[in-house]
């Protein structure tokens, strides 16, 4: 089936379709330097701003995918929700859905907005799509039960149009969870601007280590406040983020052969289970922010997975 990519980030989405044998006939993307990456992956630059591109300019299409924006919604943030600017591009969604009715919609958000406002965000966003013919289903799903060592947990919606006649949709179960960080670490990584030393890291005595939902934190920088906190390599990492500060902001900190470091953006990749031959084209700082920002894709195809049971949808 044809789809568009919206919100489309680094491509998760689009890999994940394609992986199924789906076609991408458009995509929009507002940030340049994730459009940098977009582009040097798939050979072609999203479109800009989907507030400026009017419905009849979008080709007709059978799935819509959208991460939309989560900083609106999230516990890090100041969940303004729909009265954040980023918030109301949801609507640019409907907008589409209007008027293109594609079969099946695919979103993704932060596992706050099921709560955000007293679950009031939630029931619009599916009061909202009600309205334009879609039964919607959703569910709050972990990374880290899906083959990647991230404890990432987001809410997945998965949207019918009602003349489909889809009144149940199970979601994938977890499997293949015993996929742990030093799977994909690279232990000959010495890059000193991965490196972290300083003099108030501290490790615990092993009996002191705690195993929270497959995080094993070992040790602390400082006083262990996010961003420093060093884990062990033996479980998951904490959800990459797209912000955050600290000497091991956004990933982390690792005690790998001695020596504390942050993950490298290719580490990143593969904890959101890109592959190997993606391209990272940008900086460290903006890999970074667009892998915390980005989907993670084995858990976008066990649903897919899901969806193609469904004979009539395709």
């Amino acid at each position: 089936m044809r789809f568009i990519d919206l919100f489309a980030g680094i491509g998760g989405f689009r890999i994940a379709l394609e992986s199924f044998g789906h076609s991408c006939v458009f995509s929009s993307e507002i940030d340049k330097f994730a459009r940098q990456t977009y582009s040097a992956n798939f050979g072609h630059t999203p479109h800009g701003d989907i507030k400026k591109i009017k419905v009849n300019h979008i080709p007709k299409h059978e799935i819509l995918c959208a991460g939309f924006p989560c900083q609106p919604f999230s516990i890090s943030g100041k969940q303004k929700g729909f009265n954040d600017i980023r918030g109301t591009l949801f609507f640019d969604i409907i907008r589409i859905t209007k008027y293109h009715q594609p079969k099946l919609i695919l979103l993704e958000n932060v596992k706050n907005l099921a709560s955000h406002d007293n679950t009031k965000t939630l029931n619009k966003i599916i009061s909202k799509l009600d309205y334009v013919g879609y039964d919607v289903f959703h569910k709050i799903l972990k990374s880290s039960d899906f083959g990647v060592p991230q404890a990432r947990v987001r809410i997945y919606f998965v949207c019918f149009r009602k003349d489909l006649s889809v009144k149940k949709f199970i979601f994938p179960k977890s499997k293949n969870r015993n996929v742990f960080l030093n799977s994909i670490i690279d232990k000959t990584e010495t890059s000193p601007e991965f490196l972290i030393k300083r003099d108030d890291i501290k490790i615990f005595p092993k009996k002191l280590h705690t195993n929270i939902t497959g995080l094993i934190k070992i040790g602390a920088i400082n006083k262990g406040r996010q961003g420093e906190r060093i884990y062990s390599i033996e479980g998951y990492a904490p959800t990459l983020s797209a912000t955050g500060g600290g000497p091991a902001g956004k990933t982390g900190a690792y005690l790998i052969n001695n020596r504390i470091r942050k993950l490298t953006p290719r580490e990143c990749a593969s904890i959101q289970g890109y592959p190997k031959k993606f391209k990272i084209p940008v900086s460290n700082n903006q890999s970074y922010k667009q892998f915390g920002n980005s989907i993670s894709i084995p858990v976008v195809k066990a649903i897919l997975n899901e969806i193609q049971k469904i004979p009539h949808i395709y």
